[in-house]
């Protein structure tokens, strides 16, 4: 069976062969994580093609089990884009595959291929979706904050909260909902996905299919006695919708119960200015952390950790007392199931697709977004509780969730499924 990929990001393989560069810090470890365990399980042969600007022309590389295929990051992802079309008819000739499988709805060239290659048949897996994600971009935020801590420059360059959240809109609208009205078989995994792709196209079929995590998060687990008591951990908080400012607003409760809390936060530091030049480049979203940190006296509890791997992210899940992930909207965060999976107690906002892993108490704590209030009385308690914590259960869950054979198989039945249907 031959399988080509349409991803959003250059597999660390790929990166290597062009650029010696060969760690991935930030997103796409679940793409690896089945690539790597289709090819151990199945037979089928993996093509993953992707946009980069790293090349001015079409490239071949061949790694040691999938042969990628990069195109020219093209002048922009808002509409429909037609400069990727001769790309995708060259590599569909060159590849023939049975199916292609378009991970992620965000950007216009896996949309293009569907266009400019009819004849191929072709199943998208849902990521997030910036037609929904938009409504939710700025949440917890008011508009005066937004006023007073846009600098001058974000104007010039179009690079405003309230541009971003309209260029998610666009996006959504132009690429991403005819994408979806566009394609017969749909892949998710939450109830949240599941509606959202009903509610465009109540006529593709939906397949179930859980993901797979990154290696280093199938051993290890969690222990209180091992932890740093009352730090609070995020993977990352680099723009409003992860939440940090809620984060932030709940501090003081949670300070006045335990005045030694600390929060670590994976990701670049957003608020790091060394000069008067960098604070001026500084995002509005940073100026506003910057604003919260000071107002509730924060300079001694935040502290931003910059990229990591995924052994330092497990390092920082293992010494945490609590994971938390406060976004304004998720589908399944892979953190989330990091977490999960190593029996790191966690607390979840309410949204998305977030409560179909956090079915009960055993896998969490889930409180509203907004309720700054109950998202400070959730941290407390878990501090409370987490020396007699029972994480057996979540472990169980997650384990069988991201069951690395499992997800395997089941995507590979799906694409076998959609192969043998007729057209």
């Amino acid at each position: 069976m031959k399988v080509l990929w349409i991803t959003n990001i250059l597999f660390p393989e790929a990166t290597s062969l062009l650029t010696g560069n060969v760690e991935l810090k930030s997103s796409g470890g679940w793409m690896l994580g089945m690539a790597d365990s289709l090819l151990k399980e199945t037979d089928i042969s993996l093509f993953v093609a992707t946009v980069s600007p790293l090349v001015k022309s079409l490239k071949i590389v061949k790694g040691k089990k999938i042969t990628y295929y990069i195109i020219p990051y093209g002048k922009g992802n808002i509409t429909y884009n037609h400069e990727y079309e001769p790309y995708w008819k060259e590599i569909k000739n060159d590849v023939q595959p049975d199916i292609a499988h378009i991970h992620g709805t965000e950007f216009s060239h896996g949309f293009v291929f569907m266009k400019a290659c009819p004849s191929v048949k072709t199943v998208i897996s849902i990521q997030g979706l910036l037609s929904i994600y938009s409504r939710y971009y700025i949440s917890g935020l008011t508009a005066k904050s937004i006023r007073e801590k846009t600098s001058l420059l974000e104007i010039i360059k179009g690079r405003t909260l309230n541009r971003v959240k309209r260029l998610f809109m666009i996006r959504g609208e132009n690429v991403e909902i005819p994408m979806l009205k566009k394609a017969n078989h749909i892949i998710g995994r939450t109830e949240w996905d599941k509606t959202h792709s009903w509610a465009v196209n109540p006529n593709a079929q939906y397949h179930f299919c859980n993901e797979i995590l990154r290696d280093e998060f199938y051993s290890g687990t969690w222990k209180y006695e091992n932890c740093n008591k009352h730090t609070i951990f995020l993977s990352q908080a680099g723009y409003p919708i992860k939440g940090l400012h809620m984060v932030l607003k709940a501090m003081p409760l949670i300070l006045r119960e335990y005045p030694d809390t600390i929060i670590k936060i994976g990701g670049y530091n957003i608020t790091a200015a060394n000069n008067f030049k960098e604070y001026l480049r500084m995002s509005c979203y940073g100026r506003i952390i910057v604003g919260l940190i000071k107002k509730y006296n924060l300079e001694k509890h935040v502290f931003f950790l910059n990229s990591l791997n995924a052994l330092e992210m497990k390092y920082e899940y293992m010494k945490c007392n609590v994971f938390i992930c406060p976004s304004s909207i998720e589908n399944s965060p892979n953190s989330l199931g990091e977490a999960q999976m190593l029996g790191v107690p966690c607390v979840a906002a309410y949204v998305g697709g977030i409560a179909d892993m956090i079915p009960d108490k055993d896998c969490g704590k889930l409180y509203r977004f907004e309720e700054v209030e109950m998202l400070a009385k959730s941290i407390v308690e878990t501090f409370r509780e987490s020396a007699n914590f029972d994480n057996s259960i979540m472990c169980r869950t997650a384990a069988k969730r991201h069951n690395k054979k499992d997800n395997a198989i089941m995507q590979y039945n799906i694409y076998k499924s959609i192969i043998d249907e007729e057209f």
